[in-house]
């Protein structure tokens, strides 16, 4: 399956990263010398993305110039300007503005590198991975040891054939949710108009039985404060450098 269509997630205020956020939106803060966001939407184009919503609050016309200038695929904005929706009622919003066939999902502040090349790109393998008659979600999860920048902590336990449960109800592998996943836009046609978390939705989906993951190639980063921004860097030079 190749899907066309995605969302990115990249309304939030950054707090964490002040003072640098005071002044500059955290999609747009620059590591290695590329904008944060860059590296979700070139990771979409590359999967064969082409066309994107970008929900903006925060500094939102910094938001708005910076994605008008990005050529790899269409983006469409979804205005939060006037009120914050959380993760879950932002996403309910923007996907207004896609159609209703499966939808990457991605968070503005979450990258990895280490693909090998000529192989499927991690979010061409979670498509591949996706079946929404077994699935509600699938998604992108990596290993603790592959992180730079997390909190240290794992999200969910995997069983063999992809099935998640929270960790703390584990009973097999744990992993980290790695900031990126499917899911067709009709699952939140029942969701709340106003503010909401999507874990609410995860939730739904291990009751069900039908959360799934598939683990990322490479290494993952987040970047959640100033003071991790020079560890997210060297952690991409020493990529490079083996490359």
């Amino acid at each position: 399956m190749t899907i066309r269509q995605a969302m990115v997630l990249a309304a939030g205020l950054g707090t964490r990263m002040r003072p640098i956020t005071n002044t500059i939106p955290k999609p747009l803060v620059k590591i290695a010398g590329k904008p944060m966001i860059d590296y979700a939407l070139d990771a979409l184009a590359e999967a064969g993305v082409e066309q994107a919503v970008v929900n903006v609050h925060h500094h939102a016309d910094q938001m708005e110039a910076h994605l008008r200038t990005y050529r790899g695929l269409e983006i469409l904005i979804s205005d939060e300007r006037d009120a914050l929706m959380n993760n879950g009622g932002g996403l309910v919003k923007g996907l207004t503005l896609l159609g209703r066939d499966p939808v990457f999902i991605m968070n503005a502040d979450l990258f990895w590198i280490g693909e090998k090349p000529g192989h499927p790109t991690n979010l061409e393998r979670l498509a591949g991975f996706y079946d929404e008659q077994r699935m509600d979600m699938a998604m992108l999860c990596v290993e603790l040891e592959r992180t730079t920048g997390h909190n240290g902590k794992n999200d969910f336990s995997m069983a063999d054939d992809g099935r998640l449960t929270r960790y703390r109800d584990a009973q097999h592998n744990g992993v980290v949710y790695a900031g990126a996943f499917v899911m067709n836009p009709s699952l939140l046609d029942d969701a709340p108009d106003n503010a909401f978390n999507i874990n609410i939705y995860f939730d739904k989906g291990i009751a069900k039985g039908r959360l799934y993951g598939t683990m990322l190639e490479g290494h993952w980063l987040t970047v959640g404060t100033p003071e991790a921004i020079g560890e997210a860097e060297e952690t991409i030079r020493t990529f490079r450098a083996f490359a």
